[in-house]
């Protein structure tokens, strides 16, 4: 497993868009994501300029993803 990446909100936002998550509404500082496919999924990613580690691990963990294709997510 590689390293949990540091990244802000609106970067984890736009690689869980490529994945198939659009962005439903945003309450606060809080961005809502819901999948377009079954099971139609929902995340609720803060829109932090850096996420904690364990909030980033949760969502990963939450979106079905590993770290490694997460970062890969990130890169492209």
């Amino acid at each position: 497993m590689g390293r949990l990446p540091v990244v802000s909100g609106s970067d984890a936002v736009r690689a869980f868009e490529r994945i198939g998550y659009d962005v439903d509404h945003q309450t606060g500082s809080h961005i809502i994501l819901r999948n377009r496919r079954p099971p139609f999924r929902r995340l609720t990613v803060p829109h932090h300029k850096e996420l904690a580690r364990g909030t980033l691990r949760a969502l990963i963990r939450e979106a079905g993803l590993t770290v490694d294709e997460f970062a890969r997510l990130l890169a492209t």
